[in-house]
């Protein structure tokens, strides 16, 4: 299966990866593209010595990359030129660039390619695990963000929820759940823009999910990771728990909650999570 992807911020997200892929791997060049009707449609280059890459599209199934966008698994070519198993209707623009290694590593979501990205080198040469390796991990980051980019934008047009009168407890422990969730989820994300609209959501969860009118006024910031170990915190979790759940240290967690108990001139997370969900700092 095939899925389109349609947010402005595609080409960013896809130059940003074809960059990395120059920087972090042995290849000098790098291309890539999302899936749009049965295609892909590549909107990125780096490291090109000459144009003949720049706005190709390749066909599910044709050459390598589409191959890799049907299969979703990786597909190399050391010889590009002489490669078998493979069509090539775009030696003009791959030979044109003067390629003779080219391995195309599928982007796959769920079960779903959503494009592909290219590493190509000018001269034939094994390409062994240690080298496809830093390749494979861009892919996988770029899968992740647009994973987490799906569900952000799941969440956005949903159904209005109900007001917070009539939320139920039941409906507020899940806001509360939802919350702690995507707090941990936003703590993994470099992109400043889904960042952004994670928090957002965070808010918007946080009013919904309050139990009190709000009227608590306090001079206190939180650190974003303060916050975090509290929503975990109001979900029951052990340190160790929350630990696993945030990557961090069981000693960390522990400063960050002193930290927030001591903000919050209480002492017990309990009493933390309670003055923080009155003053509007937490869902």
């Amino acid at each position: 299966m095939v899925a389109p992807v349609g947010s402005k911020s595609d080409s960013q997200l896809m130059e940003r990866a074809v960059g990395d892929l120059v920087r972090r791997t042995r290849f000098p060049v790098a291309f890539g593209g999302f899936a749009r009707d049965d295609a892909i449609h590549v909107s990125a280059v780096a490291g090109a010595r000459t144009r003949s890459l720049e706005g190709l599209v390749v066909h599910a199934g044709r050459g390598l990359g589409g191959r890799a966008l049907l299969e979703r698994r990786a597909r190399l070519a050391v010889d590009y030129r002489s490669a078998r198993g493979i069509t090539h209707d775009y030696d003009g623009a791959v030979l044109g660039e003067g390629i003779a290694t080219l391995i195309a590593v599928p982007i796959v979501v769920g079960e779903s390619t959503r494009g592909v990205v290219y590493c190509g080198s000018w001269s034939a040469a094994p390409v062994d695990d240690a080298i496809a390796a830093p390749a494979f991990r861009i892919a996988d980051e770029l899968a992740t963000e647009l994973r987490v980019r799906d569900e952000v934008d799941r969440r956005l047009h949903a159904a209005p929820a109900p007001t917070p009168a009539a939320v139920t407890t039941a409906a507020r422990e899940e806001l509360r759940e939802t919350y702690a969730e995507l707090r941990s989820i936003a703590a993994t994300v470099e992109d400043a823009g889904i960042r952004e609209r994670l928090h957002r959501i965070e808010h918007r969860l946080a009013a919904l999910s309050s139990d009190g009118d709000g009227s608590l006024e306090l001079d206190v910031r939180l650190a974003p990771r303060e916050i975090d170990v509290l929503a975990c915190a109001a979900l029951g979790a052990t340190n160790a728990e929350i630990g696993a759940t945030l990557s961090l240290k069981e000693m960390t967690v522990k400063s960050y909650l002193q930290s927030a108990m001591a903000k919050l001139d209480v002492s017990t997370r309990h009493a933390a999570v309670a003055k923080a969900r009155r003053a509007g700092l937490l869902a």
